[in-house]
């Protein structure tokens, strides 16, 4: 018994070390782990994660994009025609004023007095034509009796009351035309202003200084430019129809109006190589106002199916443009494209793509051309961000 034990860890030891040194032969010698390898093969490259769009044929809308101006489409800035004080005011600043509305009125006393003065006159001139007809009917009765001289003498004092008559019912009308100016009413419908004077002012009609200013604001006007090489674009568009013009806040975010394009003017600005538009909106809501600066765009024509991508395809290089599309094999491939409009986050190619052909339009700058991709599938809407896994 004490022989044997020795022996027995004599045989486990060895039985250890064997299946120790056969472990390391399989598992941690250099030899194993190139074998391993070699197995395996080499490493397959990683998919790159990419965006694609589709290649949509479409009806393309081109606008002449710029900067305007609104303007009242009549600004009348009211002034008194007769002199005198300023009794009472109408208008509220602000309100919109109705044509032919009291505004102001001036102290009419004076003009009242002078209007009674002319119809006290005609009264008068008619009392002496009366008398006067009466001694031309009574010379006229004595016949050979009354000498020739009397009877034209006569008949010359009728005509010159007739006509004095006359000078007085003008008078008359003088008179109550400065009576009525007395009372001051808005020309136009627009909004009134602030208010230039106070009561009991004195205002001459010779000033220059008025009592308000009225800009007619439904419909209203906005002035733009266009640059002079787009002219032939929008007189042929003109004359198929009343060009649209869309009016947008300065940055571009906010939609105001929608109007037609209504006049070009007759000239070109030889310094500036434009040409200045007047577009007339309706605003009916009042969101454009005189005086405000707008972003305008001008609808000159329509391009009919149209080949057009997201603006985010199109990349720039020193040999021109390019874009990526993805093939059947989930491979990128490279385009050189030409682009010809470039508007809302669409461009229209004209030449290097084709409709239903996948874009790539996010992660360019980790792709080359052959390399595998990974596509998620972007909203054909610029304006949308998110992208949906395919």
């Amino acid at each position: 018994m004490k022989t044997s034990r020795p022996i027995l860890w004599i045989l486990i030891i060895a039985a250890v070390a064997s299946a120790g040194y056969f472990g390391w032969q399989k598992y941690g010698s250099p030899d194993s782990g190139k074998a391993r390898t070699a197995q395996k093969g080499p490493p397959r490259p990683s998919a790159v994660p990419v965006s694609v769009s589709p290649v949509q044929k479409v009806d393309f809308p081109v606008y002449l994009t710029g900067l305007g101006t609104v303007a009242g489409f009549n600004t009348v800035q009211v002034r008194s025609r007769v002199d005198g004080q300023i009794d009472k005011i109408a208008f509220t600043e602000g309100q919109i004023a109705r044509e032919g509305e009291l505004l102001a009125s001036i102290d009419p006393r004076p003009y009242k007095a002078a209007l009674d003065q002319a119809k006290a006159k005609k009264a008068q001139d008619e009392a002496n034509l009366a008398n006067a007809n009466l001694e031309l009917q009574r010379a006229t009765k004595l016949g050979e009796f009354a000498t020739a001289q009397r009877v034209d003498t006569q008949r010359s004092t009728v005509a010159q009351l007739t006509a004095q008559i006359a000078a007085d019912e003008a008078a008359i009308s003088n008179a109550q035309t400065q009576l009525d100016y007395t009372q001051i009413k808005a020309p136009i419908t627009g909004v009134a202003g602030l208010r230039l004077v106070d009561v009991g002012n004195i205002v001459n009609a010779s000033t220059q200084t008025g009592i308000v200013t009225i800009s007619q604001v439904e419909p209203i006007s906005v002035i733009f430019t266009a640059p002079e090489d787009q002219l032939p674009y929008i007189s042929e568009g003109q004359k198929a129809g009343a060009l649209r013009v869309i009016a947008f806040t300065t940055d571009g975010k906010k939609t105001l109006a929608e109007g037609q394009l209504a006049v070009i003017n007759n000239q070109v600005d030889t310094t500036s190589g434009t040409i200045r538009l007047k577009a007339v909106f309706d605003n009916k809501d009042h969101t454009l106002w005189p005086g405000q600066s707008v972003s305008t765009r001008l609808l000159v024509r329509t391009l009919k199916d149209a080949t057009v991508v997201p603006d985010d395809a199109v990349q720039h290089s020193t040999n021109g443009l390019y874009a990526y599309t993805v093939n059947q094999d989930n491979k990128a491939e490279l385009h050189k494209i030409k682009v010809s409009y470039a508007i809302d986050g669409r461009s229209v190619v004209d030449e290097g793509l084709t409709p239903g052909q996948q874009v790539i339009t996010g992660g360019q700058f980790k792709v080359q051309p052959g390399s595998l991709v990974s596509t998620a599938v972007a909203s054909s809407d610029p304006s949308q961000n998110k992208v949906r896994q395919e």
